[in-house]
């Protein structure tokens, strides 16, 4: 039958969130690293994992319409473009441009814009962005030292970085149901609207949206809105739910953390898990002109690994981060962090480590790519958003590659007790 949805993320975390979310819903789903080289394979869901989400608009938009024209060629029905719950961007972009290329693409002319995510506090009222019970410029997102979010009206925040109008369908529409969604949808695409921000307070809301899209060529949005979504193949009959999509085989070995973002909530479940596991940090500075720093992390991990799970991270916390980035530039400072955490991960999985967390998008992403990992079998969920995976390739791994932002105090060492 082929591959019924195809799938954009702009980064690999958000790539493995939103792969979580359509296999729960029953769908068989693969996470491709970048573009892949060779055919689609059989399943009725691919994820195609970019790290589009902090580079040049021009990069973002070229990689994202080489992504578009692979997952055309796999036959898909439906198309996605993932971004992050908390709409992670500058007043330039990526998501705006990278949305309107897409639609062009397409040949469409209208699209949704909804990072709702309430099984994750993440939820939009009247076209503002909450996470928890704060805006989103009053959660932590305004520190972030790529893209600060000052701004929690997407609405405005879309309009800065798109050429097309846009609007807003609030939650009253929502709630009268589909229909009510599908003619607000209409009435703003004829106005000219490009795309319409729509507000979701829970996951019967995101329902709602989803079985609004049905007919839409391209939707946009966080992982949420894609529960809504497999149910439309099942009415038409495409979908099979016989047989679970979340078996992953067992694999087993040594097991370690690599957190390289500095987010609230990873660095609170660094705190937690550094009380009861061997625990190790450094930072840039460390980093930057000492060629020695892996391979010391390194050399400390290894008589650990037998005991139990070890943490390896450069998390630190807003001031540390601005000192860091004063220092070398953010862009350096970034890359000797993903640079280091690759190195080290190599190191880890040489050493007899199979079972491996990273957390922060960007970490992933460099851990991913510096394992030669090319895909992802989508497996049962830890916590909201975050699945454990097994790589594809001749030495399997279990991955948990976290958002910064999510995930329970307790993240790390509950997702380890689930293994068997």
């Amino acid at each position: 039958m082929g591959v019924l949805l195809g799938c954009i993320a702009d980064d690999f975390t958000g790539a493995t969130d939103l792969a979580g979310t359509l296999v729960r819903e029953g769908m068989r789903t693969v996470q491709m690293i970048d573009i892949p080289s060779d055919s689609a394979p059989d399943v009725d869901a691919v994820v195609i994992a970019l790290k589009s989400r902090t580079t040049p608009v021009g990069d973002a938009v070229a990689e994202s319409l080489a992504a578009l024209a692979w997952l055309r060629e796999a036959g898909c029905r439906q198309f996605f473009f993932k971004y992050c719950s908390t709409f992670d961007s500058t007043d330039d972009g990526n998501i705006g441009p990278v949305g309107e290329a897409l639609l062009e693409a397409l040949g469409d002319d209208f699209t949704i814009a909804c990072p709702a995510f309430p099984r994750n506090a993440r939820t939009i009222c009247k076209g503002y962005l909450f996470v928890g019970d704060v805006l989103l410029n009053e959660s932590g997102m305004q520190d972030h030292p790529l893209t600060p979010m000052t701004d929690a009206n997407l609405v405005r925040v879309l309009e800065r970085q798109t050429k097309g109008g846009v609007g807003l369908v609030d939650y009253a529409a929502v709630r009268r149901g589909a229909l009510a969604t599908m003619e607000a949808f209409s009435e703003l695409r004829q106005s000219g609207t490009r795309f319409a921000v729509v507000d979701a307070l829970d996951d019967a809301d995101l329902v709602t949206i989803g079985e609004a899209c049905a007919d839409m060529d391209l939707v946009t949005g966080g992982s949420g809105v894609a529960i809504g979504l497999p149910e439309n193949f099942r009415r038409q009959g495409l979908l099979d739910s016989a047989e679970p999509a979340d078996i992953l085989p067992d694999i087993r070995g040594h097991a370690a953390v690599l957190a390289g973002s500095c987010s609230r909530a990873t660095r609170e479940q660094i705190a937690i898990m550094s009380r009861a596991h061997p625990a190790l940090k450094f930072d840039p500075m460390e980093l930057n002109g000492d060629p020695d720093v892996a391979a010391r992390a390194l050399d400390w991990a290894r008589p650990h690994l037998s005991k139990g799970p070890v943490l390896i991270y450069a998390s630190a916390d807003p001031e540390e981060v601005q000192k860091a980035q004063e220092a070398l530039g953010a862009e350096l400072a970034g890359k000797l962090v993903e640079d280091a955490m690759a190195e080290i991960a190599r190191g880890l999985v040489a050493g007899g480590v199979r079972r491996l967390i990273v957390a922060g998008g960007e970490t992933s992403g460099a851990v991913v790519g510096g394992l030669g990992i090319t895909g992802l079998r989508i497996g049962p969920e830890i916590d909201p958003g975050v699945p454990w995976t097994a790589s594809l390739g001749e030495t399997p791994l279990l991955l948990a590659l976290k958002s910064g932002n999510f995930g329970a105090p307790d993240f790390f060492t509950k997702a380890f007790g689930q293994l068997p």
